[in-house]
């Protein structure tokens, strides 16, 4: 391997690393607004999940996706370089301001930015099938998907009647079991698993006789498994976007034929990688995202994060790099506009769409700049 190609690698890794930082509040926020979990016990919570997805996505779906963002032959190396070093500047600068932007999209702006810089706008690829167009049509449907889902689980979740609740959960569980075609048997025994977690824990409150003291206990704990479930997905969603450059590099200087011989070394890095930056935290972000869109119970804690999981898992069976900040912020929303929609702050909730419109232009505008820049020295 050349010297540019390993740098490319570390550069990648130490994008992986902040992403783990910057989206760290994605994970937690909830569950340490809700004060179930210190910040501390928190970042080492999601953290330890963000690695066990290693061992649960397995297809690469993310990782392909993002790699094929550019055509083939489109790009050289200075050109993934250039992407790479935009996406860890905007994600450095969206974190010390407390924005929470997506590193999904900043380094796939950086990549088709620096790409058109290169090789103009035919190099980036359209498509819906694996393209960028795909990831700006998840910019939208993410967090409405969230928000829905968010909605529909709260909404199920504080309904009074005991015996309708867990007959809607049940009818919910049962037809997503029958009808949908999972790609791996993991997720139907961990969608099964986790249905009879909620179920069995309504039913143990119901029998040992419902009051507010006993009824937020369990959502506390109930949040455990929830955010669990979310740093899965975060992990499993997040990791696989250094991946996806880092085969793209490799492709590009015909270390390997294709991005279906990444080697398996890569996905162990970029999860090591990821888990440890969640690990160092986050906390400005996490303030925005934990308090500052509306005020979250354990209940609304616990509806936010499986609405996010639900939506993260979807989308990495398509091969969608969704935002994991887009995802759990539609899904606070959500849980927020049961109460009533003045529960949400709507002004702090524009300025972080105005963010997220802005990720992949301004990323794809700074990494152009900084490839024409490389060029006048290499």
């Amino acid at each position: 391997m050349s010297i540019l190609l390993i740098g490319i690698i570390v550069l990648a890794i130490i994008f992986d690393f902040i992403n783990g930082f910057h989206d760290a509040a994605n994970s937690i926020a909830t569950i340490v607004s809700t004060k179930v979990l210190t910040p501390f016990q928190a970042v080492v919570w999601a953290a330890f999940f963000n690695f066990v997805a290693y061992f649960i996505f397995s297809d690469h779906g993310v990782a392909n996706t993002v790699a094929k963002t550019v055509h083939e032959g489109s790009y050289d190396l200075y050109v993934v370089l250039a992407g790479v070093l935009a996406a860890i500047g905007w994600n450095l600068l969206t974190w010390w301001y407390g924005i929470p932007s997506s590193s999904s999209h900043t380094l796939i702006g950086g990549f088709a930015g620096a790409a058109v810089a290169h090789s103009g706008f035919d190099s980036i690829n359209w498509s819906l099938n694996g393209g960028i167009s795909l990831t700006i049509l998840f910019i939208l449907l993410a967090p409405v998907v969230g928000m829905v889902i968010s909605i529909f689980i709260t909404i199920v979740t504080i309904q009074k009647n005991f015996w309708l609740k867990i007959s809607i959960i049940t009818a919910v569980i049962a037809s997503c079991l029958i009808f949908i075609n999972f790609k791996k048997p993991f997720e139907f025994w961990a969608l099964l698993a986790l249905g009879v977690i909620f179920i069995l824990s309504y039913f143990y409150n119901y029998l040992k006789g419902e009051n507010a003291y006993r009824t937020a206990n369990m959502y506390k704990k109930l949040q455990l498994v929830s955010s669990a479930s979310f740093s899965i997905g975060h992990g499993g969603s997040d990791a696989q976007k250094a991946m996806g450059i880092i085969g793209a590099a490799m492709v590009a200087e015909k270390v390997i034929p294709d991005l279906s011989q990444i080697p398996t070394w890569v996905p162990f890095v970029c999860y090591t990688a990821i888990g440890l930056g969640t690990m160092s935290g986050g906390w400005k972000i996490v303030k925005t995202m934990g308090t500052k869109i509306t005020k979250v119970t354990p209940l609304e804690g616990v509806c936010a994060e499986t609405a996010g999981a639900i939506t993260l898992f979807t989308a990495a069976n398509l091969g969608a790099p969704v935002s994991t900040t887009h995802t759990i912020t539609g899904s606070i929303i959500g849980v927020g506009a049961t109460k009533r929609l003045s529960a949400v702050r709507w002004g702090v909730t524009f300025n972080l769409i105005w963010a997220w419109i802005l990720t992949i232009p301004v990323s794809g505008l700074l990494a152009a700049g900084i490839y024409y820049v490389i060029k006048l020295f290499l």
